[in-house]
């Protein structure tokens, strides 16, 4: 069934620290969203906006996520605000799953999740007097593919990069003011050849002892106020920068990262798994017309 066909599309808007998703719930896989409707969606003037659009959708619905269907009952279908595919999302998972637990999907604790990444595990903590709990991912085992030399630029502005993958590309590179990072309307220019799918570009600087700020611009969707792979990365990288490397010392690493819209706490373990912790809200629901 299509989108463009449909009179009514029921939808939810979540946010995790102001990165924000038009979640469509699809539990039978009988959507058909292209790129186009995806974008129309996410239009922040003609259409609900979003920095991107989660489908809801049973794993062994969807083709994509069959082979996960033994792990996990639900996939998280996750496309960028242009519409083009993307591997996973961190602060999307977060939201996908507070959506789950309160459309009463699934209960408080951990959540075995479908992405295009691999299956992730989402802790959501009961809630408490001071309001919801906040949401831990199991964001899988961090790479650093490499090579070395990897440069990103701005205008005349040239900075080193770290090559770090998280399921999806992430050059991180260290500045000493986020300003320099421009208004990133633009994708920042990356060493050719290292991303043929594009990356996304994460601009970092110091704030204190396992304590770093960053702005980021996400392949497919511009500036946003916050990337949970993104924060991951930057939180390796910084490790990295501090010669603390978790699978030599033995001890987890922990890094909180501001973003615009909010903090996240990072965690990398000696086996390479990283654990992102933040919040995750559901604002609104409805349904569109056509």
């Amino acid at each position: 069934m299509s989108a463009s066909k449909t009179f009514g599309l029921p939808f939810l808007k979540g946010h995790g620290t102001q990165n924000d998703f038009v979640i469509i719930p699809d539990p039978d896989g009988l959507l058909d969203l292209g790129p186009a409707e995806v974008a129309a969606l996410c239009d922040r003037r003609a259409g609900i906006g979003g920095d991107g659009l989660i489908r809801v959708v049973r794993a062994a619905a969807d083709p994509a996520a069959a082979g996960m269907a033994d792990r996990a009952e639900w996939f998280m279908d996750y496309r960028n605000s242009d519409g083009s595919i993307a591997e996973m999302c961190g602060n999307g998972s977060r939201v996908f799953a507070r959506h789950l637990v309160e459309a009463g999907l699934a209960k408080p604790g951990p959540i075995p999740i479908a992405t295009r990444a691999g299956v992730l595990t989402v802790r959501v903590a009961e809630d408490t007097a001071e309001g919801p709990g906040l949401v831990t991912v199991e964001m899988g085992k961090v790479r650093l593919p490499g090579p070395d030399g990897v440069e990103v630029t701005v205008g005349d502005l040239v900075w080193p990069a770290l090559n770090v993958n998280m399921g999806n590309p992430h050059a991180v590179a260290f500045v000493d003011d986020l300003a320099q990072a421009g208004d990133l309307l633009a994708a920042p220019g990356v060493t050719a050849g290292v991303y043929p799918e594009g990356v996304n570009v994460e601009f970092v600087v110091e704030r204190g002892p396992r304590h770093v700020a960053m702005r980021v611009h996400e392949r497919g969707s511009g500036e946003t106020r916050s990337c949970g792979t993104g924060a991951c990365a930057v939180a390796v990288a910084a490790a990295r920068r501090h010669h603390l490397d978790p699978s030599v010392t033995g001890e987890p690493v922990t890094y909180t990262v501001d973003l615009p819209g909010g903090t996240l706490v990072i965690t990398e373990h000696p086996d390479a798994r990283i654990e992102m912790a933040g919040p995750a809200e559901i604002v609104a629901s409805g349904t569109l017309r056509f």
